[in-house]
């Protein structure tokens, strides 16, 4: 199958692409695209491996899944393009780097900067429906995103991996 992914992890994935969960996944996903409001775009669900490259990975934060909002989702965990209002889950991430590093809160809540310097920003699945947050849970994306980790754990060293699920608590 020809998934337009960065060559480094095309090469390190290969096997993932050929296994029936994933033909399975691909056809649900075009179903989805074709019958559904979906976040990211179709040409930004692997943004996460074009940004960074398998040789430059140091980190790998996960998430759970895109933001559902419109416009929100740029297929980097956590990250919304420039000129989006940061969600709360992003800036509860800024406030805490701000307390722990005295770091000032950006005022974008694109993390394209942080991909591009080594920090894979892996949600567990990649696509989701407008609104719905965990819509494609279950879909074959975490059997996915689970080889990622592993094919990063086998082949790399002194990686740190962090697993942020943010739960935002309403106000009263």
């Amino acid at each position: 199958m020809d998934v337009k992914i960065a060559p480094s992890w095309k090469e390190k994935l290969a096997n993932e692409f050929e296994k029936e969960y994933f033909k399975n996944l691909v056809d649900f996903v075009k179903n989805e695209y074709q019958s559904q409001t979906i976040y990211p775009s179709g040409k930004l669900i692997f943004n996460a491996f074009d940004k960074c490259s398998f040789e430059e990975v140091k980190v790998v934060i996960i998430g759970q899944d895109p933001y559902h909002g419109a416009g929100q989702a740029n297929g980097l965990c956590f990250s919304v393009n420039d000129g989006v209002k940061s969600p709360p889950s992003l800036l509860n991430i800024f406030k805490e780097i701000h307390q722990d590093l005295g770091k000032p809160i950006p005022s974008t809540g694109n993390l394209e900067r942080w991909a591009v310097q080594g920090v894979l920003l892996l949600n567990a699945t990649l696509t989701v429906r407008a609104g719905q947050a965990g819509s494609h849970q279950n879909k074959g994306w975490e059997t996915f995103t689970d080889a990622v980790i592993k094919v990063v754990s086998e082949q790399k060293e002194g990686i740190v991996f962090m697993l942020w699920m943010l739960r935002i608590r309403a106000r009263s």
